[in-house]
């Protein structure tokens, strides 16, 4: 060990302890300014981002081609030396289009393919019409009509989630969809309109299954809603699913609504089949109860299904195209209910109380001719930018279509998608080196979405050594004593589980962001580190 190492010897748990009230994806980001300088001069590597290092670019090219052929469009009704053009027609546009495509272009044999598909099995009759709203929409020159989704993309984006997480439960009919900018800005208004459409009050009791993102474990204690947040921890000994115990705590009528991330963040893991079914007897003793699941790592699990094909009137879907196809800066999600659900059905409920109804009726009056009737998802729309700005809300019509071409290039094979197959095996390359290096038994269950992985320190410390220097880690050291050391010193940085609601001694890798040999370093990093933790340990 050198001189400048020999600071850890002795290192001071205020120099970690002080992060202890921060949120992890702060202290990641501090760590990673601190890994810029780390003592053994080595390149930076970052596994604690889910942000993917690839990108999808058969729906990419599409987009771009669907802009090219309105702005030609636009110029055929006029078109000046300034840069201007007149409206796009939609009279015979179809056919103008399919004419203009060449099959000796990629993209174009792309749209070509996606939207003869779309026309017949989604049975689009006009078909002026929905060119007209890919054409028009990528071009961004009107406002999103009707402000909640445009139509024909609400019928693609329902087929998607059909395909990707009903699977065999028919559902895309029955189902309403609100695109929104990003998966987070879907919980932000789903936690918003439960409190301002009074189905959630301060004091209710929430629960979450932890480990989870932080921010269900954060928004739902802000002081504007208060809620009694309660948590069902799963365990790796039950292969993080739920055991039969918290499932029964589900059917308390006092819990009133539960919150999921399915597949898991940090965890990796898609809830089985088995307690997928669990959830029927929950709603049978507790049928009032909100669901609301975030899906956006279920293209990761080969067979995965949602809560929502088995809850469907009791759940919120939320859905991100992030992840899949590598457009975090995109911010493309979405928002999916069934139209016959539990949210609506209180709202009517509590609409009997005469105190509410006016309330109601004073808050919606200017967006809606009989207040009382409109949907909870429809209500969330006019809340997403305070009712008085409901004419301008819903997603950019630019952003919806991008969602249309992603949707429809994984829609174009009924049976399988080659884009999505790959992304898979990307993610099980690196979780399998990474595990391989750290010389420890791999989680090969088909529920392993291998996105994420988290790692128990004081496991591998019992097996790199014994059970006594793990121990002794685990009583002398701060729990963010070993992520700080190896940002400080290796100038690797993953982030710390903890405030996901993990145990411990828990750290998290994303595999999305680095290459196979970087998580190979990864691995050896964190073993040379244990390594010198035990040297330290041997000589006290």
């Amino acid at each position: 060990m050198t001189a400048d190492l020999q600071i850890f010897d002795e290192v001071d748990d205020t120099k970690v302890a002080q992060f202890d009230q921060l949120s992890n994806f702060e202290i990641a980001a501090i760590f990673k300014k601190l890994a810029k300088q780390n003592l053994r001069h080595n390149s930076v590597v970052n596994g604690g981002r889910g942000n993917p290092n690839w990108i999808e670019t058969t729906g990419r090219l599409a987009f771009s081609r669907l802009l090219e052929i309105g702005v030609e469009e636009a110029e055929n009704t006029f078109q000046h030396d300034a840069g201007m053009a007149g409206d796009v027609k939609q009279t015979g546009l179809y056919d103008r289009v399919m004419a203009a495509l060449d099959d000796d272009s990629r993209r174009d044999r792309f749209l070509r393919r996606v939207i003869e598909a779309a026309t017949e099995r989604l049975d689009f009759q006009d078909r002026d019409a929905f060119m007209y709203e890919l054409v028009d929409g990528a071009l961004g020159d009107h406002y999103p009509y009707p402000p909640r989704c445009l139509p024909y993309t609400e019928k693609i984006l329902a087929q998607y989630l059909q395909k990707n997480c009903f699977k065999d439960t028919q559902l895309a009919d029955d189902v309403d969809i609100f695109p929104t900018e990003g998966g987070t800005a879907a919980m932000v208004y789903i936690f918003q309109e439960l409190h301002s459409a009074h189905i959630l009050y301060p004091g209710d009791t929430v629960v979450v299954n932890s480990s989870i993102f932080t921010p269900y474990l954060q928004i739902p204690v802000l002081s504007e809603y208060d809620f009694n947040v309660q948590t069902v921890t799963t365990k790796r000994s039950n292969n993080w699913q739920m055991t039969d115990e918290q499932f029964e705590e589900l059917k308390n009528p006092k819990v009133k609504a539960f919150f999921a991330v399915n597949p898991t963040n940090p965890t990796a893991r898609a809830i089985t089949p088995e307690n997928l079914a669990k959830f029927k007897e929950v709603l049978k003793a507790n049928p009032n109860l909100i669901i609301i699941t975030d899906d956006v790592y279920g293209t990761f699990s080969p067979d995965y299904q949602s809560i929502f094909a088995v809850a469907p009137h009791n759940t919120i879907l939320v859905y991100s195209f992030s992840k899949l196809y590598g457009a975090t800066g995109e911010r493309l999600g979405l928002i999916c209910m069934h139209r016959d659900n539990v949210c609506d059905r209180l709202i009517y409920e509590n609409l009997l109380n005469s105190h509410l109804n006016e309330l109601d009726e004073e808050r919606y009056s200017i967006v809606a001719t009989d207040p009382h009737k409109m949907k909870f998802i429809d209500r969330m729309v006019a809340d997403s930018r305070a009712i008085g700005l409901y004419h301008t809300a819903g997603l950019s019509a630019p952003q919806q279509i991008m969602m249309d071409m992603f949707s429809l290039s994984n829609l174009r094979e009924p049976e399988g998608d080659a884009y999505v197959q790959t992304s898979r095996q990307i993610v099980t390359d690196r979780y399998n080196e990474f595990w391989q290096t750290l010389g420890l038994s791999a989680d090969q269950t088909a529920e392993n979405t291998h996105y994420y992985t988290l790692v128990d320190i004081y496991r591998l410390m019992a097996e790199r050594y014994n059970r006594d220097f793990a121990d002794y880690f685990k009583n002398h050291y701060n729990y963010l004593d070993f992520t700080y050391r190896l940002a400080v010193e290796f100038g690797t940085v993953i982030m710390d589980a903890t405030a996901f609601g993990a145990e411990k001694g828990n750290v998290r890798v994303s595999l999305a962001n680095l290459t196979i040999q970087d998580y190979h370093r990864i691995a050896q990093d964190m073993l040379d580190l244990v390594d010198e933790y035990y040297a330290q340990y041997q000589r006290q």
